[in-house]
């Protein structure tokens, strides 16, 4: 006797974005060869689409200062150099360009190199005020600006993305709830601009399970997207804010959606607004009150739920596994030296000794007293408004606080890397065998 099953696709495609995604938030700066072992190990894990990096500008975004030296040591690389596509393989690199400048960027880029990015991405919020602070341009001059990098992206040998964010809701102050419909609407714009495909983003763990299923029957339905219902023009993208990511991804895998976006131990988020220590605006203020909180679902957990219910997702899950485990070490972890160089740029900020700032793991409390004194010593020196210097001051302090008692720049959030994959039928040659335990309750 055979119970239902749910109606699930036999394979999906799952890109993993780490290494652009993943890593912007944390408030690190990762050298090069670090960020191309981690494609690298990716790519041997079985994945066959990687978003790596952003051509957005390095004074805001300095992670990213590196972008071309990624690229290279990608493209280059004597452990996955072939299996990228531009050398004969299948594996596809993306990269973020959201503005015109940073496309002209990465065309001049692979003009020079004679190899480059598969996938360009582009982005428009449905929420006007979410996507001013992107994009720094009105929703209709973003999408004109969007036609004419569309265009340019496919002369020089490349495709577009185009990316429908805030479909779920906006964490921008204000209204915050926003249409499906309206997210669709653009969608069905993007892709008569001549987008190759849509990326369908929550972008802040917005979204739940009957929203999303709402939306996706709407997306797949012929009557409302005519050409562009195939599945194959929508790629899943969403954080989870509120426990919800895993639902959220199941509910789109029941209406029918076959690619999906992630990142290991569910890192990635809005792009950090400090590195090392040292404050650098970023975005703007962090939409959650820990921004650390808001990666996207899970890789190792996603590829393991996905493999359990018999979906066919290409991945070598011990590979993939054992890849989660590192990188909390090598990626998480802070080490003695970064610990130095965080507290002695802090102390250089807010003028507060070293080893002063060094005791707030173990004892904060006298953390509201430091912040009044850092204050006073930046505000001689800068004619900052003092509301904007007393937040920059908080934020420093609190986080140095934060990262001194937890050891970590970010939260390990896979289940998978400590449980293992679960007794499925479909997992049975990977389910470890246990000793026998006492009976007992």
């Amino acid at each position: 006797m055979a119970g239902r099953k749910l109606p699930l696709p036999e394979r999906v495609e799952i890109g993993d974005i780490t290494v652009r995604d993943g890593l912007q938030p944390l408030e690190h700066y990762y050298p090069v060869e670090m960020k191309v072992r981690l494609a690298e190990d990716l790519i041997e894990a079985g994945f066959k689409d990687l978003e790596v990096t952003n051509f957005g500008h390095p004074k805001f975004l300095p992670q990213f200062k590196d972008v071309e030296q990624v690229l290279d040591g990608i493209f280059r690389s004597e452990r996955i150099g072939d299996r990228l596509a531009q050398h004969g393989g299948d594996v596809q690199i993306h990269v973020v360009t959201i503005n015109e400048r940073a496309v002209d960027r990465a065309i001049a880029y692979k003009q020079d190199r004679g190899f480059g990015p598969d996938y360009l991405l582009q982005m428009v919020s449905t929420d006007e005020a979410h996507h001013r602070v992107n994009a720094g341009m009105s929703l209709d001059d973003y999408f004109e600006m969007s036609g004419r990098c569309i265009q340019k992206t496919h002369e020089a040998g490349m495709k577009m993305c185009g990316t429908v964010s805030t479909i779920f809701g906006s964490p921008m102050r204000g209204t915050r709830v926003t249409p499906l419909e309206r997210a669709v609407e653009f969608s069905r714009r993007y892709l008569e601009l001549g987008a190759d495909y849509i990326e369908q983003a929550d972008h802040d763990g917005s979204a739940d399970p009957q929203r999303v299923y709402e939306y996706f029957s709407m997306i797949f339905d012929p009557e409302v997207m005519g050409q562009w219902a195939d599945p194959k023009y929508h790629l899943v993208h969403f954080h989870t804010s509120r426990g919800m990511g895993l639902a959220n991804y199941l509910a789109a895998l029941q209406a029918g959606a076959t690619r999906f976006e992630t990142t290991i131990s569910a890192q990635g988020g809005q792009p950090a607004n400090a590195v090392d220590g040292n404050y650098i605006g970023g975005t703007g203020g962090y939409y959650h009150e820990s921004h650390l909180l808001s990666g996207l679902v899970s890789t190792e957990d996603f590829v393991v739920m996905c493999e359990s219910m018999g979906i066919e997702t290409g991945i070598d899950i011990p590979k993939l596994l054992d890849l989660g485990r590192r990188f909390v070490t090598d990626f998480l972890d802070i080490t003695p030296e970064d610990r130095a160089t965080l507290i002695g740029n802090v102390s250089s900020f807010t003028g507060i000794a070293t080893d002063r700032l060094a005791t707030l793991g173990d004892d904060a409390s006298g953390i509201e007293a430091l912040k009044e004194e850092a204050a006073a010593f930046v505000l001689q020196k800068s004619d900052e408004q003092p509301e904007r210097v007393q937040r920059t001051v908080s934020m420093s302090l609190d986080s140095l606080a934060a990262y001194l008692r937890t050891r970590r720049w970010g939260y390990a959030r896979s289940e998978s890397i400590v449980a293992g994959p679960p007794p499925s039928p479909y997992l049975a040659d990977l389910v470890q065998p246990r000793e026998t335990a006492d009976a007992g309750a």
